[in-house]
């Protein structure tokens, strides 16, 4: 049964604790979808600098050894809290993650999250529980997967974990210098053929090493078994592609939700979706724009990098921008270079453009609930959760072809039953200047815009039909492990 599995979800990251990206929102939704599946599943994360005391109630649980370097012992801190019913623990280490106020971006990564897992192989024997399956997220966890496989095997309380590694964005891979083996006792840890000479790669280790391997869409889970998208893993991924399985990441529907988001200035559904014009008009006035129903607003909330495809998004608004009245608005941080470029768009275009560069969790609610369509053209785009979001709050989407986006946007002009956007496949301007297009054209048809809105509304991104696919992944892992 279902309620036998116990599940240690590992993450670098879970909302409401901390985000940087999409990670966060699967770590902290996830293993609730999990649990009301009756499956005792607990959650463990690294306690940064930012998670304060006083906004959750923290509970001390033990301080464990950690295996790594050579010399002195090293300890951690354990401590435990809640999300929901979701029992969370939390590795308290004043070194590596409590000083720290950011997730990421220290020259000590490999270091950090190597430290984190090992403190997780150890905090297993002081939980009083004890999990029948490993659940790791991304390369700051591989080395869980890694160790399991190479020691766990020969040790009893650990011989029976199975475990399943999967993989949000394989474009971060965690590569470092060999020294890393030393410093976490793994020194007998065999070299990858894909990893270079002398350097670890942990997600291609937690790749090599799991019971099974995922990822968040059934695209993505095609796509990075070619050259052009495997990010100089796709040799290893197909050698393991009967292990492989992409499951559509969900959203937490009750977080998001139109109905019932204060920061929206009025609230609406499916059955009231004139109302969301309030919505847009209110924006227009904060983002300082005219404000017009007539005039289409486009909104994009991501992270600015290349893989957003972001070169095309600038160049398309330039044409866009020449050729009618169109508004804008962006949130997002991310390179130095987009942020540059996109605020001297603001400047020449005061009256069409609005960046934010910056995390603003009320400004992407009221992104979402007040543009009319959302624009997405990544290079490559694993899951997304921004363009679900966007659909539940109304927000037509225009996309390109790839990877989660492609599992969930159907074209509006090739299936008008079922089309709930607008999609291209080429990775060209005039590709995604003629997407745009397309979409305002729809637009100005009220009536045909408010079908595709209200079929982009009814598509189900809840987390329950995956969770219930990823119970079926822990099974076969489970299988799997106990057959091997």
């Amino acid at each position: 049964m279902n309620s036998k599995i116990k599940v240690l979800f590992l993450s670098a990251e879970a909302t409401p604790f901390t985000k940087v990206g999409g990670l966060a929102d699967v770590a902290g939704a996830l293993p609730k979808a999990l649990r009301a599946l009756d499956l005792d599943v607990r959650l463990m994360i690294p306690r940064y600098g930012h998670i304060r005391s006083g906004d959750f109630k923290f509970t001390r649980v033990g301080s464990v050894p950690v295996a790594v370097g050579r010399g002195d012992e090293n300890r951690a801190h354990v401590l435990e809290t809640h999300m929901g019913d979701v029992p969370v623990y939390l590795i308290w280490d004043d070194q590596y993650f409590s000083n720290r106020e950011r997730v990421y971006g220290f020259n000590d990564d490999p270091q950090r999250f190597t430290f984190f897992s090992k403190a997780v192989i150890s905090a297993i024997k002081s939980l009083g529980w004890v999990p029948d399956l490993i659940h790791a997220n991304d390369w700051h966890t591989a080395p869980v997967t890694a160790w399991l496989d190479l020691c766990g095997r020969k040790l009893d309380l650990y011989r029976d974990m199975a475990t399943l590694f999967t993989v949000h964005n394989l474009a971060y891979q965690g590569v470092c210098g060999r020294l890393i083996l030393t410093y976490a006792q793994m020194d007998k840890l065999s070299h990858l053929p894909v990893e270079p000479p002398g350097q670890v790669n942990w997600m291609a280790q937690g790749i090599a090493r799991a019971d099974l391997v995922s990822t968040v869409s059934a695209t993505y889970a095609r796509e990075i078994l070619t050259p052009e998208m495997g990010m100089g893993l796709h040799s290893l991924l197909q050698e393991r592609r009967d292990r492989l399985f992409g499951i559509l990441s969900g959203i937490d529907v009750e977080l998001w939700n139109p109905a019932q988001d204060a920061a929206l200035t009025q609230t609406y559904d499916q059955n009231s979706l004139k109302m969301r014009a309030v919505n847009k008009t209110a924006f227009q006035r904060e983002a300082r724009f005219p404000a017009s129903l007539e005039t289409p607003l486009l909104g994009t909330v991501a992270r600015l990098d290349e893989i957003k495809g972001l070169d095309l998004l600038l160049s398309a608004l330039e044409t866009l921008i020449a050729q009618r009245e169109v508004q804008f608005v962006m949130l997002g941080t991310g390179e130095p270079t987009y942020e540059a470029r996109f605020q001297a768009l603001q400047d020449r275009y005061p009256q069409n453009v609005r960046i934010w560069a910056k995390f603003d969790e009320r400004l992407a609610r009221q992104i979402y609930g007040g543009v009319d369509a959302f624009v997405l053209p990544s290079r490559s785009e694993p899951s997304s959760l921004g363009q679900m979001t966007a659909m539940r709050y109304g927000a037509v989407p225009v996309v390109r072809s790839t990877g989660g986006l492609a599992d969930t946007v159907v074209d509006a002009d090739m299936q008008s039953e079922r089309g709930n956007g607008f999609v291209f496949s080429e990775y060209t301007v005039e590709a995604l200047v003629a997407a745009l297009q397309r979409a305002l054209s729809a637009y100005a048809d009220k009536a045909r815009w408010l079908g595709i809105q209200r079929r982009a509304m009814s598509r189900d991104f809840s987390w329950d039909a995956s969770a219930r696919a990823y119970v079926d992944l822990y099974q076969r892992a489970l299988a799997l492990h106990r057959g091997a």
